[in-house]
């Protein structure tokens, strides 16, 4: 995976270090003119260069000082850590996902209430008979942020760019359902006029699909979609997002972005939907202490927090009991990787053990404690069309008669092995330890076998994960549409999000199989056969559970966020209610 962190857009000055000047400036020019008095006398002062040096100190000192006092946010965000990019391409952190889309539209854009695929960049569209090829119509008039045209070709591009192999997008997989989208990207074919979109004229987009995809219009809203502008990228190459102003394609527009303090919107007056766009300044502030987000907003300073992480586990249920508390149900499922490429894990009675032996309900009741279901599959129940699997279930007993079947009874002779997880923002963090430690000593003393823990800094974890680099890992996984394949598809052989070295011919058959299927009700059920292949019968990944959704603000004070299934409310809809003031 290549992954790429910003830079700041321009020298900023934090708040903070702005108040230690105001409030030392004074006394250090009274202590410098002072010095210069006194020793006057004895010549210090009268010597040529000294007689510089106080005005020189100011001089610098001054130099250092504050910029104009910043206008307030309309909208202030506890968005996590730092996101790690905001292009479109390369995102993959739910802080990522909450961002961009605030910055880069699709040709369809998700309904704030439901989640659902409303038009976008495109105002309508067209599809066939054999529901393979759409024909996408944009809006007249589309521009660019900086106020250049946008057009048909920018979407082939920004398409083009995610599928193309130098990107490296852990997510070009989300448009192989292109007629040679897989292949291009493989890098079997390299004329990309032979990829399934392209621009028949300046206003329309035809796309033609390799078989029928339910929920294209969903994915047509994914923000990893959507529309990014090749004539900056062009011209600034992978620093395209530090040269201003960055042309956007969204409702707003990059103003700053200050690592470790905070992102600034200002309102796109370019966007076709710009009379809708309810905010004209938002923060996203960069906090992952929970005890700072809950202080900050409890202060007034902070309107909203996105993450149950990102207030203080112990005071949960108290929280819970609040009125500014708002937990609802999305397709997110917390999981364990298992890199089957070491032994003992290619062999697959050893991964059966261990899924066994997991003590799930233990797991939600006394380490994460906010409501979440135990997880026996990968798809949350919620999914659209979903038909449960069959499971393992929980058996510490059939586990040890696996491990002895394996050549390891009583975990005699099993190597010690390592389970990789982040240093994540806020209270995951914590959860993360917690949970490693609890299967760790599961695991010892159900199958008498040793594990080490391995922490990592995220993004050092991520690229680990991707090297396979790793026995067992701490996982997780947010849909990006409402469909079972947002989570199947991960564990396709080419997928750049398996990161198991898994594969398996009868579960790519099923897949391909379901990709074909018309009938939803027979989709359901060989999308059922794939799922128990992966969760029962070889277990590459053992799930623990399913995410419950939460966000905390005042909702007589705040409007525009709903719990939808996806757990994303576009920053464009949200705003203060009337009489509520900027910067409370």
């Amino acid at each position: 995976m290549r992954r790429r962190r910003l830079l700041l857009l321009r020298p900023q000055r934090n708040s903070l270090g702005c108040a230690l000047r105001r409030a030392i400036l004074p006394a250090v020019a009274r202590w410098v003119w002072g010095r210069g008095a006194a020793q006057a006398s004895c010549g210090w002062f009268l010597k040529p260069w000294n007689r510089w040096v106080p005005g020189l100190f100011l001089l610098l000192i001054l130099g250092l000082g504050c910029s104009r006092r910043e206008t307030a946010a309309d909208l202030v965000i506890v968005n996590g850590q730092d996101p790690e990019s905001l292009d479109p391409a390369i995102i993959t952190g739910l802080e990522d996902y909450r961002a961009a889309p605030a910055l880069f539209e699709g040709l369809t854009r998700s309904d704030p209430a439901t989640a659902r695929a409303t038009p976008g960049l495109a105002e309508r569209w067209e599809v066939s008979s054999d529901l393979t090829e759409y024909t996408f119509h944009l809006r007249r008039g589309l521009r660019w942020s900086t106020g250049e045209p946008m057009g048909s070709r920018d979407v082939v591009y920004s398409w083009l760019r995610l599928l193309d192999p130098r990107t490296a997008a852990d997510y070009a997989a989300l448009l192989f359902c292109l007629k040679n989208g897989e292949e291009y990207s493989l890098g079997k074919i390299v004329d990309a006029s032979q990829v399934g979109v392209r621009a028949l004229d300046e206003w329309t987009v035809r796309v033609k699909l390799v078989q029928p995809v339910p929920y294209f219009l969903d994915l047509c809203a994914s923000p990893t979609l959507a529309v990014v502008p090749r004539h900056a990228i062009e011209a600034h190459g992978d620093r395209w997002l530090t040269s201003q102003p960055v042309p956007t394609s969204g409702p707003y527009t990059l103003e700053t972005w200050r690592l470790n303090d905070k992102i600034r919107f200002r309102r796109n007056p370019l966007y076709w939907d710009a009379v809708n766009t309810l905010s004209e300044r938002v923060d996203l502030l960069s906090i992952s202490n929970p005890t700072t987000a809950l202080n900050l907003y409890e202060r007034g300073v902070v309107d909203i927090i996105w993450d149950k992480d990102l207030v203080p586990a112990e005071l949960l249920e108290d929280l819970k009991v609040r009125r500014d508390y708002h937990a609802f149900q999305y397709i997110g499922t917390y999981f364990i990787r298992i890199n089957v490429t070491r032994a003992p894990f290619q062999d697959v009675r050893v991964r059966r053990a261990l899924g066994l032996a997991v003590d799930k309900k233990r797991i939600v009741e006394r380490i994460i404690r906010g409501g979440e279901p135990v997880a026996d599959y990968l798809v949350p129940s919620g999914v659209a069309n979903h038909k449960a699997p069959d499971v393992l279930g929980y058996d510490p007993e059939a586990a040890r008669a696996l491990l002895r079947e394996a050549g390891f009874p009583g975990g005699a002779g099993f190597p010690t092995f390592q389970y990789l997880y982040d240093s994540a923002a806020g209270g995951a963090a914590k959860v993360h330890a917690k949970v490693a430690v609890e299967l760790q000593a599961t695991w010892k003393r159900e199958l008498g076998i040793e594990m080490e823990l391995r922490q990592m800094e995220k993004k050092v974890y991520l690229a680990a994960q991707t090297a396979l680099d790793y026995d067992l890992s701490r996982s997780s996984w947010v849909g990006d549409y409402n469909d079972s394949t947002t989570f199947l598809d991960l564990f396709l052989g080419n997928n750049g999000n398996n990161r198991t070295g898994w594969s398996h011919p009868r579960y790519e058959e099923r897949m391909r199989q379901a990709g074909s299927e018309p009938d939803v009700e027979r989709r359901a059920r060989i999308l059922s056969e794939a799922e128990t292949l992966l969760v029962r019968d070889e277990v590459p990944i053992i799930p623990l559970y399913f995410y419950l959704g939460f966000q905390f603000y005042d909702p007589d004070k705040i409007e525009g966020i709903y719990g939808n299934i996806l757990g994303m409310n576009p920053i464009r809809a949200v705003r203060k209610r009337s009489g509520v003031g900027v910067g409370r």
